[in-house]
């Protein structure tokens, strides 16, 4: 009975593996997906084992430029310690070829997913290329590339600079909507050829060109330094004898270039009037005392948004190829009421 009973279990045993091998119509055996299973999971199985485990991201910081970067940085770090992210970091010092670099490294050591805000626009589908063949997703922060290939990165986390430069064209056409005569401006442009730099350029000068008594007389990089800013702006001053407005792409820059101002032996906000980007503690107290008349917020603590991109890219989750922040103006008055709540 026994002998029987073990004849019937491996008859029915080897019934199973039959029913489990065998075809249906004209899909793949069992067999063949159950291997094929074992031996290679699915797209969101994969993804969910790379969700599931400690997360290591490669960031390739632009520098340590100005107080909005700083506070960047601060925000990448401190957000990647409450995800439990892994995270390798690298400062370029603002060259191009050092991002490119670290990149190249962060792939080497084959890290889940590289983030990175780009010194220049242009210049990176070699290195973007090189990680998507690589199985690493790229996000990029702060700043954009003007590759056509927008297969090379998941998304872009950031402001919109061109909306940026215009909130500060508008500011001005409004201030200046009854001049008759010209209104001759300055402005300090940020790191030639970065996304900020020509984007709040062509915002702001997209709106000023409303009023023909709007004219931009001279326009020079200060490297969004405030050191550099200081410098462009004395050759400024020395150069033109009446300047009426200068339009900074960054409170660093319109910090350096009111110290050339008051060293001229002239009070910034008033004979100068002064309209900056970024909205950093150090220029809301400049906006506070009256030096800088409007600020255009930039937001630096992209930190949080960064790190939930990367859980959600490595969890099969398809995001928009364009994340914007949101952001403010203010005035001088708005800046004293905002000041004491400024994180950076």
């Amino acid at each position: 009975m026994k002998r029987s009973l073990g004849v019937v279990l491996v008859a029915s045993a080897m019934m199973m593996f039959t029913a489990a091998c065998g075809s249906s119509g004209d899909s793949k055996t069992a067999s063949s997906t159950t291997a094929a299973a074992a031996v290679s999971p699915s797209t969101a199985a994969v993804a969910t084992a790379k969700a599931d485990k400690k997360i290591t991201m490669g960031f390739a910081q632009v520098g340590a430029e100005s107080g909005w970067r700083s506070a960047n940085t601060k925000s990448v770090q401190d957000s990647a310690k409450e995800a439990g992210i892994e995270l390798k970091f690298s400062d370029a010092q603002q060259k191009q070829e050092n991002q490119i670099k670290s990149i190249r490294t962060y792939i080497q050591q084959k890290v889940d997913v590289i983030a990175f805000s780009p010194v220049v626009e242009s210049g990176w589908d070699t290195v973007l290329k090189e990680a998507k063949d690589a199985g690493i997703p790229v996000i990029l922060t702060d700043r954009a590339v003007d590759s056509k290939d927008t297969s090379l990165y998941k998304t872009f986390i950031g402001s919109d600079f061109v909306e940026e430069g215009r909130s500060a064209g508008k500011w001005v056409v409004d201030k200046y909507k009854d001049a008759k005569e010209t209104v001759n401006i300055v402005e300090l442009q940020g790191t030639t050829g970065s996304a900020p730099a020509n984007d709040r350029k062509a915002g702001f000068g997209e709106i000023i060109k409303s009023n023909p008594n709007l004219k931009i007389i001279a326009s020079q990089t200060g490297d969004f330094t405030r050191a550099k800013g200081k410098e462009v702006m004395q050759a400024f001053l020395k150069a033109n004898k009446n300047i009426n407005v200068l339009y900074a792409h960054n409170d660093d820059m319109a910090l350096g270039a009111i110290q050339a101002i008051e060293e001229a032996g002239l009070k910034p906000g008033k004979d100068i009037i002064i309209i900056s980007v970024d909205g950093v503690k150090d220029g809301f107290v400049a906006a506070s005392e009256g030096k800088i008349n409007f600020i255009v917020e930039c937001n630096p603590l992209l930190g949080g948004q960064l790190m939930q991109a990367a859980k959600d890219v490595l969890s099969g989750k398809e995001l928009p190829k364009r994340i914007v922040t949101k952001e403010g103006v203010f005035t001088s008055e708005d800046a004293k009421r905002e000041l004491p709540n400024r994180q950076y």
